[in-house]
């Protein structure tokens, strides 16, 4: 349903019981879903997809090109996906020819002012929390959780199932399974309370732990404990998830937390 007081462009593709609120305006090259909701004074700008059920509230701007400068016009998008719920004043920009797209998946939540920049990638069910500014290149694996006021790094990695204190300064990759905090960011122990949220065992997040304290509190440096780990703990979908994500980081992951010691 589209109020006459909206503008979609004639060439965007909108399901008929998507509903468009006044004062929107949609560009062409822009697909919406069925049952998507668009609040009044949202900008939808070329090159978007947005998936079934979504919801985007007023000011939202999704689509402009992106804030860097080797962007040259290449035809880039921003995808949704399905039942996301973008929040006032929400910016998420284009990709660029790096990877050619900006994608948010299904059933997350953006608060509002956060800011997604170019070739970023959410997965699914994850929360951003008001004001968390995404820069370029990022990825962001399921379920994860991001406070609020929080800057994350170009090019960091944070793993399914993380929770990140807000305020921070997300510097380096943070490992899946954890919760991440303090200055500079620093493994604050495993997020068990949404593990068991989500039908985590006590076993299983028992395993996880123990993997953690392997490579924060034993002493070891990555390599020594990724070599430990490899060698002494059995095979698991968490376990070899870990060692996947610490193999793959290009920035390095967090460090463990340590005190400075007190001038006396």
């Amino acid at each position: 349903m589209n109020q006459p007081l909206a503008y979609v462009h004639p060439q965007a593709k909108v399901a008929k019981n998507a509903v468009i609120e006044p004062f929107v305006n949609i560009e062409g090259n822009v697909e919406i879903g069925e049952g998507t909701w668009i609040g009044s004074n949202v900008t939808i700008m070329e090159g978007v997809r947005i998936g079934r059920n979504c919801k985007i509230f007023p000011g939202a701007v999704i689509g402009a090109i992106p804030q860097d400068m080797k962007y040259s016009g290449e035809n880039t998008l921003v995808k949704i996906g399905d039942n996301t719920t973008i929040r006032e004043f929400v910016t998420i920009n284009r990709g660029t020819k790096a990877s050619w797209e900006t994608v948010i998946g299904d059933y997350c939540l953006m608060m509002a002012y956060v800011h997604v920049a170019h070739d970023c990638i959410v997965g699914n069910n994850c929360i951003l929390a008001n004001a968390v500014n995404l820069a370029g290149h990022i990825e962001i694996d399921d379920w994860a959780i991001v406070g609020g006021l929080t800057a994350v790094h170009q090019f960091v990695k944070i793993g399914a199932h993380v929770i990140i204190g807000g305020g921070s300064l997300v510097r380096k990759d943070v490992p899946p399974y954890t919760k991440a905090a303090r200055e500079p960011l620093s493994y604050s122990g495993v997020n068990s309370i949404g593990l068991r949220r989500r039908g985590f065992s006590n076993d299983k997040i028992n395993e996880i732990q123990d993997i953690y304290r392997i490579l924060y509190l034993k002493g070891y440096n990555v390599t020594q404990a990724v070599r430990y780990i490899e060698t002494n703990m059995p095979s698991s979908p968490e376990r070899d998830e870990i060692l996947s994500f610490i193999s793959r980081s290009t920035r390095g992951i967090m460090k463990g937390y340590s005190r400075l010691p007190v001038n006396s």
